[in-house]
Order: C-alpha cells, then structure tokens, then sequence
C-alpha cells in the first residue's frame, strides 16, 4: 500500500481487520514508506481484506494498492512484523 499509510495506525487497523475477517498472514512497514502485507484464508475473505486496504483507516490516504502471488504463510494468527 503506498500514500499516507505510515503513522496513521495502518498497521494496526490491518491486524484488527484481518483477524475479525479470519485471514492469516502479517503486515510491516518498508523502509520506503510503504505498507506491506500477506493475506491468505478463504478467497472471498482475502478480496474483502484487499477492498478495505484501498480505503484503510481514518488517518490514511492510500493511494495504490498492488497485488502479486505470494507463498502461504500457513496457519496462525494474523500478526505485525517489524519494518523491513
């Protein structure tokens, strides 16, 4: 997610989100003030995950959204992961 998606509690907004959805996976901010994340669960679930990241929370202005397959993190708890 690039825009204003550091400092706005991005992060923390995807955690709740996520987890009320029932994905797994984790978020972290990048060094180059982008938001990164890995969704998996059910396919309808991920798709509702990735239409509310285009709006995000209150604070944000997100501005892309970008997409691409990814290995499946496996079970577990939907978590925030350090900036890479």
């Amino acid at each position: 997610m690039s825009g204003r998606v550091q400092g706005v509690w991005y992060r923390g907004w995807t955690v709740e989100t996520a987890g009320a959805l029932g994905l797994s996976g984790w978020v972290r901010n990048r060094s180059d003030g982008t938001v990164e994340a890995l969704f998996a669960g059910p396919p309808d679930a991920v798709d509702r995950m990735l239409e509310a990241c285009r709006r995000g929370p209150p604070a944000a202005l997100v501005r892309d959204v970008a997409t691409e397959p990814a290995d499946d993190p496996g079970d577990g708890p939907f978590e925030q992961r350090a900036t890479a």
